[in-house]
């Protein structure tokens, strides 16, 4: 008898298998957007017509219409998903270091978003290492009422294994220990300049948080060696309520209950246009959609194309998507969720669930088919950061591209004024298109998704395996009460 169950099990399976035979769908996505792929395109057009898209502004506004028309010309049902939020912009800075207040020096800085509307505070600096949770500790009450010095990822010489956190994080703790300001050292060279939120929560945070350059930075730190050094922060800022749209495309399936969402954030940050962050993440899930149409490429399940606001600024849209599916109660409808920021000719797919291994590395196997450069790399691990957060933390299935890099050396401008479009590669976006197009057909079209939305002891259990219990309880968004 147990032979027998065995055999019908092995016999499913292997009907399951056959049925993810897409090898002909896959050559027609393929050469369909080998030949006439959009994403590079309009890219360079949205880039150099709108310029930056920040959240709330003018030039985001014009960013969330070019999308909805450009999916509109695809032939596509297309909506705006309004939503109301705090948001924040930059106005004036002046960032100055010196030994005393007699001598500040005025040092190139760019405000990291929702410090205060205004601040003007003058301190001592205090050399805080990696900022991380044990440089405090190993001095308690060191920088309290003074101005934490910061090091954005880990320092050269830093103990093996040392993990960094995000700035935001860094923020936090410095915060928490009495900061009255805080300034962070970039990690690129040649003086260049990031910006990205400081918040944690994506409100605004007491203290002023700057960054500046990685020579200004180590200088500052080398001074520390020798005495005191005094800094000065002034800064005006804009916060308020803005209003702004994700844009959705949908394409249906036979099974409208199901549905998968592969979405990426189309806002950028206002020191330069976004081109790869998230130009070539955005742009790449539209030309998805404009393939997927020109194919007429029909789905088991239904497939939502997402464009997000407000992703730099506190995950703001995909936020909103989230709590608007909750309170529909159609979380569960979602089967998993893509994210596409910053991914750039992936080499294979990635999870926050193992399980989907099988799955994943037999599309793979039909994708390496076609073109030998796709390595069929599989990847899974949780992390946090980006739109699929709101989806992970509901116990959503999230995924995407694996093993790819970003191309001419752009990963040094990330939130950079010098992120522009010269740094776009056009097969290397092609190929972000068309594997993972594979993919999201595959996810789409399967019979069955061998994963499921997480309960909620479920999801606490994976997000401690995952080591997110520390960075969520930071942020404030662990939920669960040891």
């Amino acid at each position: 008898m147990k032979k027998l169950t065995l055999f019908f099990i092995c016999l499913a399976a292997g009907a399951a298998q056959a049925q993810d035979d897409f090898s002909a769908v896959y050559k027609a996505i393929n050469a369909d957007v080998q030949q006439h792929s959009k994403a590079y395109s309009t890219l360079k057009d949205a880039t150099s017509r709108i310029g930056h898209r920040l959240t709330g502004s003018a030039q985001g506004a014009r960013a969330e219409a070019y999308a909805y028309n450009l999916l509109k010309s695809y032939g596509y049902q297309v909506r705006y998903q309004p939503f109301s939020v705090e948001s924040w912009a930059r106005k004036t800075i002046d960032v100055r270091i010196g030994a005393d207040q007699a001598s500040l020096q005025q040092i190139k800085a760019v405000t990291l978003a929702h410090s205060p509307v205004k601040a003007d505070v003058t301190g001592e600096l205090v050399d805080m290492g990696n900022g991380l949770e044990a440089d405090y500790l190993a001095s308690p009450g060191r920088v309290k009422g003074k101005i934490a010095l910061v090091y954005l990822g880990v320092l050269p010489g830093s103990a093996p294994g040392t993990k960094s956190l995000h700035r935001s994080e860094k923020t936090a703790i410095a915060i928490k220990h009495g900061a009255i300001g805080i300034v962070i050292i970039n990690t690129v060279k040649n003086g260049v300049l990031l910006t990205g939120t400081a918040s944690v929560t994506g409100k605004l945070i007491p203290i002023p948080a700057v960054c500046i350059g990685l020579e200004d930075g180590m200088q500052v730190k080398e001074a520390l060696k020798s005495g005191k050094q005094t800094a000065r922060l002034q800064m005006t800022n804009f916060s308020g309520m803005i209003k702004a749209r994700n844009v959705i495309a949908t394409l249906k399936g036979s099974e409208p209950s199901e549905k998968i969402v592969i979405g990426g954030h189309l806002d950028s940050w206002d020191l330069a246009t976004g081109a790869i962050d998230n130009g070539i993440g955005s742009f790449a899930i539209m030309d998805m959609a404009r393939s997927f149409s020109a194919l007429k490429l029909r789905t088991k399940r239904t497939i939502e194309f997402v464009l997000f606001m407000g992703e730099e600024q506190g995950l703001l849209g995909s936020k909103a998507y989230v709590d608007e599916a909750a309170k529909a109660g159609t979380l569960d409808n979602i089967r998993f969720m893509l994210n596409y920021d910053m991914t750039n000719d992936p080499k294979g797919f990635s999870t926050s669930r193992e399980e989907m291994k099988t799955l994943f590395t037999n599309w793979g196997t039909q994708a390496a088919a076609i073109d030998t450069t796709f390595k069929n790399l599989f990847q899974a691990g949780a992390g946090l950061h980006s739109d699929h957060q709101p989806f992970l933390l509901s116990g959503i299935p999230t995924g995407g591209g694996a093993g790819g890099k970003l191309p001419n050396n752009s990963g040094p401008f990330y939130h950079s004024d010098k992120d522009g479009f010269e740094l776009v590669d056009e097969q290397q976006l092609k190929n972000t298109v068309r594997f993972s197009a594979m993919l999201l057909y595959g996810l789409a079209q399967t019979p069955e998704i061998p994963v499921r939305r997480l309960g909620d002891s479920e999801l606490k259990s994976f997000l401690e395996a995952q080591n997110l219990k520390e960075p969520l309880s930071i942020a404030g968004e662990w939920r669960w009460k040891d």
